[in-house]
């Protein structure tokens, strides 16, 4: 479709034009079919592509998630990356990706944190305008978020940022700013918190004086989900609300608004329309090479084999080296070997919250393992990772008397209008599903039956379980609606009667509630659930229709399985010992509470690695946690969530089939409150003080000298490298900063890849400064005993300027400064000095 926005804008009356700066629904703009404008589907998210359903979603790729990503340091790589999740929209029919993430790790306990890239603005934003470009380049529009600091969950609807000028930004904007400049995104996400005193979704000095005038950026502004607050966002730069039915952009509120004079003026919608008719035609134009129809079907990508080499691809290159003493990796197939852990056998392909979808499959830690070796090996937990309990329905059968094999796996759900006890026999349900996942999230389901602003709705869920051991088990049940739970038709858990706010469905539900029950071996048993949805809560929030999970796990003894797996660690050559954290522990709608591992992590790693010396410490979490073992530790792999390929990809470099060559895209201290943040990273009284102001991960380890456990941009391989002739040179009219330097692999056998690190420094500021400033990096690939000469030319003015508050414009100032190269920020190799001879203020990008 070919349009000129002005003369469709002329065409448009105001009902219509109304309803294009409010979505339609869930996922979709509104269209406008007098005018052949048509509706444009967006979808989460930052790790892959879920289409236009939570529940009952179709299979999509699973990507690494943010921290991975950036841990690559590998710029075509990620371009690639976003090009995949292009196309993997295009299969869901929709025009708009909800990603990449790229908001600040503060601290290490951000909920979030997983989902964005680094606590450096600089690779931060590098790695988004990479994955833009990718997405771009095949004619889907990318959306950056969320604009601005949301970087915690705890009351993030409500929580006000405090921050100086120059913090939001040299670290905050900073990474959006880059991302604009190289990539030029088609969409802009609103946060939910406030900054200075004002949400995001509602701020002109954010939205207009920013966004626009300066940065002179003109794609569209959207609300992050139920984040809009207000009719005044109109003329402050919110361009749609999401989702709909809309919430302050109702017609009859803003005809009343218009009519009465209150505020808002035609010309303020005009504004918003542009931008809305700006993005449809963006993705119509380019449906004719995406082929995407406007409320099209979602399907899968038919070449799963070939994503799925690419998904390994990039796992595997994402995994950190952080310790290899005595060179104990890579193993040897031939070598004995047992595998240990809670995360060995678990699906820990991403984290939790609007980043999680339905994967095409999972390879599991344990399964990559056997395949690499061609044989099974021997396994045992050690101790337990959940939070709280999940895996019930995928235990389950439909019908008993057939196998648990394809369409039989599961639980039948069906929906009603009235709640069990008050609903007849012979009542039919008006809507029937499978559902085969324990998670059911139905925040976006829809049917004629249910009226949006007031969604009471029942589901009946059956199925049936049979344990494979005689034992004691535990169920629970978290729920945003009501529940109760029924063994056998025994009432065993009511989440109805009395409930008590948890942190299930981003904060909206309930707490888990538990029993447990005596089952034995091969009996079958009936589990029936009657679920109300969202609005039948005495606890939650305003927030979508409900959801439910149900779980299950036998009850362990911690000391028998710690004992069993010493005895294992003892009569094998190697332990591969797979542990960490998962979507339960880092999700959206919730910060972590500390740092630690769960439960008994650390008492069965401290036994284990004192039982086999020769023991590889697998972790896998998106954000950092405390190591009290790492001393005795000779060999750690940081392996992040992998996505679909993660145990194939941990196996490839566990066996040396790859090179490990990631490097930490954020530093890593020993305990959690080392971390800069650690005062203020939670809501008091309404408000979050960012009380570190710039000095945000290294810069504030660096500036108080104060020890990491691993520091930004640590990574090792299993061969080395050395950096040689450090040439460096400026230009001040063309704003360039070119550096050229040799790098080698010093070893005889391995082909390896490394990271070359360019920081800046100006220690003789007169204004407070980090000690240096990642401002460059390349990734370069290397034969044995291989040179190749490294150049990369930078924005000076990008590389040396900090933010002057009083005269608020950037500055770069002159004088010395130096560059420093290395292969982390503490490795640095090589420095050269250079001199800038005026000082200058500018503006914009």
């Amino acid at each position: 479709m070919t349009f000129d926005i002005e003369k469709v804008l002329s065409e448009l009356t105001t009902n219509e034009k109304i309803s294009l700066i409010a979505a339609e629904d869930f996922w979709h703009t509104t269209p406008i079919k007098r005018l052949d404008i048509p509706s444009v589907r967006v979808s989460d998210g930052p790790n892959g592509i879920r289409g236009t359903k939570f529940f009952n979603s179709v299979p999509s790729a699973a990507f690494p998630n943010g921290t991975a990503l950036a841990s690559t340091f590998d710029k075509e790589l990620l371009k690639e990356v976003g090009a995949r999740m292009a196309d993997e929209a295009i299969q869901k029919n929709a025009g708009v990706i909800l990603g990449p993430t790229i908001n600040i790790q503060r601290g290490p306990l951000g909920g979030r944190g997983f989902e964005s890239f680094s606590e450096v603005p600089y690779l931060s934003g590098i790695a988004a305008s990479c994955i833009v470009n990718g997405i771009q380049s095949r004619g889907v529009a990318a959306t950056l978020k969320h604009f601005v600091c949301n970087d915690l969950e705890d009351q993030r609807m409500s929580s006000n940022s405090i921050v100086t000028c120059r913090a939001l930004r040299e670290i905050y904007l900073e990474p959006f700013k880059l991302a604009v400049k190289y990539s030029d995104p088609q969409c802009i996400m609103t946060s939910y918190n406030k900054v200075n005193g004002v949400h995001c979704s509602n701020s002109k000095n954010l939205l207009i004086d920013i966004l626009r005038d300066e940065w002179k950026w003109g794609g569209m502004v959207m609300s992050d989900w139920f984040g809009t607050y207000s009719v005044d966002s109109i003329k402050n730069g919110l361009d749609i609300e999401f989702p709909g039915p809309s919430k302050w952009r109702s017609l009859d509120l803003l005809k009343s608004n218009l009519d009465s004079k209150a505020g808002i003026t035609i010309s303020n919608i005009d504004d918003c329309v542009r931008h809305v008719l700006k993005l449809v035609h963006y993705v119509s134009e380019n449906s004719k090479k995406t082929q995407i129809k406007d409320h099209g079907p979602e399907t899968t990508l038919n070449n799963t084999e070939h994503m799925s080499k690419h998904l390994r691809k990039v796992a595997s290159e994402s995994i950190v080296l952080l310790k290899n003493v005595d060179d104990i990796l890579p193993l040897k197939k031939e070598s004995s070997v047992v595998v240990i852990g809670p995360n060995a056998k678990a699906k820990s392909y991403s984290g939790g919250g609007s980043a999680s979808l339905q994967p095409y499959y999972v390879i599991t830690p344990y399964e990559g393992i056997c395949e690499k070796i061609g044989r099974n090996v021997e396994y045992t937990a050690g101790c337990d990772s959940r939070k709280t309990l999940s895996g019930l329905i995928e235990a389950m059968v439909v019908d008993p008397c057939q196998p648990a094999e394809g369409d039989n796996i599961g639980i039948i759900a069906q929906y009603f209008m009235d709640p069990a006890n008050q609903r007849s026999a012979d009542v039919e349900p008006f809507d029937t599903h499978r559902v085969t996942q324990s998670y059911v999230t139905l925040f976006d389901y829809t049917h004629p039956n249910i009226d949006p602003i007031m969604p009471f709705f029942y589901i009946h869920f059956e199925g049936f379980f049979t344990p494979e051991e005689d034992g004691e088990y535990i169920f629970g049940v978290q729920v945003f609606g009501t529940a109760l739970f029924y063994i056998d038709d025994k009432l065993e858990i009511d989440n109805k009667t009395h409930q008590t706010k948890g942190s299930f469905c981003f904060g909206a539900g309930t707490r888990e509630e538990t029993c447990e029950k005596y089952l034995v071996k091969g009996h079958q048993y009936r589990i029936r659930i009657e679920y109300g949805s969202g609005p039948t809560s005495s606890v939650a929030a305003d927030f979508g229709y409900g959801g439910i999970q149900v779980g299950f796990a036998k009850k362990l003894n911690a000391d028998e399985e710690i004992a069993r797996a010493v005895q294992l660690a003892k009569t094998n050559d190697n332990v591969i010992l797979c542990i960490g954290l998962n979507g339960e522990w880092e999700s959206e709608g919730y910060d972590r509470e500390n740092m630690s591992l769960p439960k008994n992590n650390d008492r069965l790693i401290s036994a284990v690695l004192t039982a086999n010396p020769n023991t590889i410490v697998v972790n896998q979490s998106g954000m950092p946690v405390e190591l009290p073992w790492v001393d005795q530790c000779k060999a750690l792999l940081q392996c992040w969530y992998g996505g679909n390929e993660l145990g194939n990809a941990i196996a490839d470099v566990l066996y040396g089939d790859v090179v490990p060559s990631g490097k930490l895209s954020i530093s890593w201290p020993y305990m959690c409150h080392d971390n800069p943040a650690f005062l203020n990273f939670k809501t008091e009284s309404g408000r979050v003080l960012y009380g570190e102001d710039i000095y945000v991960g290294y810069r504030f380890y660096e500036k108080v000298r104060r020890q990491v456990a691993f520091p930004f941009g640590h990574g090792l391989s299993y061969t080395t490298f050395r950096f040689d002739d450090l040439i460096v040179s400026i230009d001040e009219t063309l704003d360039l900063l070119e550096t050229s330097l040799n790098v080698t692999n010093t070893g005889d056998t391995i082909a390896g890849k490394e990271v070359i690190q360019v920081y800046v420094s100006h220690n003789e500021s007169t204004i407070g400064r980090p000690i240096k400033e990642l401002k460059g990096f390349q990734k370069v690939f290397l034969k044995p005993n291989e040179t190749k000469k490294v150049t990369m030319k930078l924005s000076l003015k990008d590389s040396i300027s900090y933010f002057d508050e009083e005269k608020q414009l950037w500055c770069a100032t002159e004088g010395i400064y130096q560059i420093l190269v290395g292969s982390s920020s503490k490795d640095i190799k090589l420095t050269e000095r250079f001199d800038v001879n005026k000082t200058s203020y500018w503006k914009g990008l």
